[in-house]
């Protein structure tokens, strides 16, 4: 986890001392050109995929005692009859899983 937490704040701090003038600066990732907001926007697509990496891994290092982090197999139907059961309402996605 302080490895984890090290590479947010890494990612937190860089984005931190951004200003709005920066946004919009040309880098080099690779020799291509990006703004600063498409960098951006490159990295944050590209972490899911580590991320699902390192799912992938846990899931097979847990076997039989992994914990699904979402909805779990086959029960999508339930989850959704459950959410629809509900009134419409403000609230944070994960709230019910």
């Amino acid at each position: 986890m302080a490895h984890w937490n090290k590479g947010w704040d890494c990612l937190i701090n860089a984005l931190n001392q951004l200003t709005e003038a920066d946004l919009e600066k040309i880098i080099y990732i690779r020799n291509d050109g990006h703004t600063v907001t498409e960098a951006i926007n490159r990295q944050l697509a590209h972490y899911p995929y580590h991320i699902g990496q390192m799912v992938f891994i846990a899931k097979m290092l847990k076997n039989e005692d992994w914990h699904t982090l979402s909805i779990a197999r086959n029960k999508s139907a339930d989850y959704n009859n459950q959410k629809f059961s509900q009134e419409k309402d403000r609230r944070h996605y994960t709230d019910d899983l």
